[in-house]
């Protein structure tokens, strides 16, 4: 909290805040909490299409997926726990959005979670990496619910940090909607699930500064302790519990604990709040009032219910072994009241608390693009160090350790564009993030609009139409001119690529602060897509003697790439997004797909066109043949990251049908045992179980 805030707070009082006072204001004025650098900027965002049924606001999106399904999806980070303690870290991360996602009355059906380290050659990055994911694999397998994709990536940016960040999607009735916020007093706040415990207090003022070189010993405390168990039983009582429609409001306790679930479920719509903080069941001895009202201790909901059916709702808690405590109710009055022991001991008008006045930082543009040649670099030489990069090679290591066949809805598995998820029986919902801090750090505004691009063709490759989006933006303190201009732009950015699509976001997340002594992360915008596909049309893949064809242009975009990263070049110029192509491609794409003239699509994007042909051919064990002629030279050509372009194959008789479609350029065939790679009389030829091996078994190799 600034000084300014303080010195606010206390003329809008007119005394001194006590102690209790202090730390629930402390908490629920955290960036984490309030958003209040990023709010301002948000609006910009466009919010609202046809399938749009609730819009940011609430702990998660809801768009309608059919007349009688509705479809939620929600996003987190949980960057600095992970960072600290990423085993626990990074559970909870999965723990708290599925929360999310629950209490909008949805069962939670899959998740995403696009993940990011430092360079493996670093043990601790190779600790935080191996523990990050053996904590979303363990909760999410406990608890049923499907990790189905999402992106792991390596940059020398975040050595010794990690970012992590997590999506949920969920399947609803609209009859068993739940809100987060009350319409009326009187109701009775009953707390349900875990005790409460000394873990996670201060939790998202930890996540609001940044992290010191000792955090490791000094904020463990602020990370909860993940209990999956726990929560699969809170999944099904709550869902129970819903389908009673009874329940009046519901939120789980997440960052700033019973402070943040309680005044924020009560003040949304101008209602109090009263609670009885000696009522909440304990899970240590001794602790103060402070800490129970701040701790952010896991597996928690906040039940609001009329008196009469508390009984009815607390023996379905029984029924799944969780207690339940009545801990508090709404009122009239506008106010947030805490008693300890019969004692009264904080008061504050509950505006104070949920509608904290946001801070417009200083902006200054930073300009790091510049023009710059290729080193001179053979195509074969490159292509091997582009085919072995962690961030190329398949990410089977991190999937295997997943269940993602739980549930029985998977349909496209991990590895591929976009994971395809079965709602019915003739339709799947595709679902893919995406993002590039590489292209972001040198020019934020296309960065972003690239990451929503890419999660357009990458939901198209699967012949799924785009329905909403959602969103996580990971930066480092804004604070700094340079960081919060780079916000600024990226917001801008995912608007004006978004509203050419005709898409809104439905719910997001914004994570400031991300730097360890005095090291700022690259601005990493996060994207995550929906978008509906009949199961009948997706793409099974090419066959032999299929046509190859680029659709799309391919300019000399390198800047950020992962050639130029491979190389040590932080310069050049990053893609641009043209909107009209963009949109012109998918939509034909989208078009071929549905009317099955393609066998295959693939979009193109880290690592170039070497690297999607070659993906093809270690994907499914196909010789691959492809020439070009250009003006570029072959490696500019070959790992150009342009933005507007897709891999596809199909039969030699569809090749006017697709022509009439889109103007497309055949670059060879799926034939023999060879990949073979073509640029200007210049070649790489690769055996394909050469190329698999790499692909499939390296990661294994390197974390052995």
């Amino acid at each position: 909290m600034f000084p300014h805030e303080e010195k606010y707070i206390r003329e809008r009082l007119g005394r001194e805040p006590n102690e209790l006072e202090w730390a629930m204001l402390e908490v629920m004025w955290s960036e984490h909490a309030s958003y209040k650098s990023s709010r301002p900027w948000l609006k910009l965002l466009p919010t609202n299409n046809e399938h749009v049924v609730l819009g940011p606001g609430e702990d998660a999106g809801i768009i309608k997926f059919e007349d009688d399904t509705w479809i939620v999806a929600g996003i987190e980070s949980h960057n600095h726990p992970s960072a600290v303690e990423p085993y626990g870290g990074a559970a909870t991360g999965v723990g708290g959005i599925v929360r999310d996602i629950l209490c909008m009355g949805a069962r939670p059906i899959a998740l995403l979670d696009p993940i990011r380290f430092g360079p493996l050659e670093n043990d601790r990055n190779r600790y935080l990496f191996e523990y990050v994911v053996k904590g979303i694999a363990d909760y999410g397998n406990r608890i049923g619910v499907p990790t189905v994709g999402g992106e792991t990536e390596f940059d020398e940016s975040l050595d010794n940090y990690t970012l992590v960040n997590v999506a949920c999607i969920g399947i609803m009735k609209p009859e068993h909607l739940v809100h987060s916020y009350v319409t009326e007093a009187g109701l009775k706040l009953v707390l349900v699930g875990n005790r409460t415990g000394r873990d996670g207090i201060h939790g998202v003022t930890f996540a609001s500064e940044e992290l010191s070189e000792n955090a490791e010993e000094e904020d463990r405390s602020a990370v909860q302790i993940p209990d999956p168990f726990t929560e699969k039983l809170l999944i099904e009582a709550t869902l129970e519990a819903v389908y009673t429609g009874k329940v009046r409001a519901l939120k789980d306790l997440g960052g700033g604990g019973l402070t943040c679930a309680a005044s924020e479920m009560a003040g949304k719509k101008g209602f109090g709040a009263v609670i009885y903080a000696d009522r909440v069941p304990l899970r240590e001895p001794g602790m103060n009032v402070v800490e129970v009202m701040i701790s952010e201790s896991q597996e928690r909901m906040l039940f609001a219910v009329k008196p009469e059916d508390v009984e009815a709702l607390g023996r379905i808690f029984e029924k799944y072994g969780l207690e339940w405590t009545v801990v508090g109710e709404t009122i009239e009055e506008p106010r947030f009241i805490v008693y300890w022991n019969g004692e009264k001991v904080a008061d504050l008008p509950i505006d104070l608390l949920t509608d904290v006045p946001t801070i417009k930082w200083p902006l200054k543009e930073y300009r790091v693009e510049e023009e710059v040649e290729t080193p001179p670099i053979s195509l074969e030489e490159a292509f091997e160090k582009v085919w072995r990069s962690p961030n190329i090679i398949a990410k089977r290591w991190v999937w295997e350790q997943y269940d993602h066949e739980v549930q029985g809805r998977t349909v496209v598995k991990p590895g591929f564009d976009a994971a395809v998820l079965k709602i019915n029986n003739e339709y799947g919902l595709a679902f893919v993030a995406d993002g590039n801090p590489g292209h972001s750090y040198l020019n934020p505004y296309h960065g972003a609009m690239g990451a929503v691009a890419e999660v357009v063709r990458n939901l198209v490759s699967v012949g799924a139409r785009p329905l909403a989006l959602i969103d996580n933006l990971n930066f480092a303190s804004p604070e700094r001119p340079e960081v919060y201009w780079a916000f600024a732009e990226t917001v801008r950015g995912l608007a004006d690529a978004a509203k050419a699509f005709n898409l809104a976001y439905i719910s997001g997340n914004v994570s400031f602060y991300n730097e360890v002594v005095d090291r700022p992360i690259k601005p990493t915008p996060v994207v995550a897509g929906l978008g509906k596909v009949k199961l009948e049309v997706i793409p099974k893949g090419p066959r032999e003697e299929d046509l190859i064809a680029l659709v799309g242009e391919t300019k000399k975009e390198l800047g950020g790439s992962e050639l130029y990263r491979i190389l040590g070049i932080n310069k050049g110029i990053a893609p641009r997004v043209d909107l009209e192509n963009e949109r012109r491609n998918a939509y034909g794409v989208l078009e071929l797909v549905e009317r099955s003239l393609v066998s295959f699509v693939h979009d193109v994007s880290k690592g170039g066109i070497a690297v999607a042909l070659a993906e093809i051919s270690a994907w499914f064990n196909v010789g691959v043949t492809a020439k070009f002629e250009t003006p570029l030279s072959p490696v500019d050509f070959a790992f150009s990251e342009s933005h507007g372009r897709y891999i596809i194959t199909f039969p030699e008789e569809n090749l006017e049908k697709v022509r009439k479609v889109l103007p497309v350029n055949v670059l060879g065939k799926i034939s023999g045992e060879e990949f073979i790679l073509e640029v200007n009389n210049k070649k790489v030829v690769r055996d394909v179980q050469w190329l698999q091996d790499i692909y499939w078994n390296e990661l294994y190799r390197i974390m052995d």
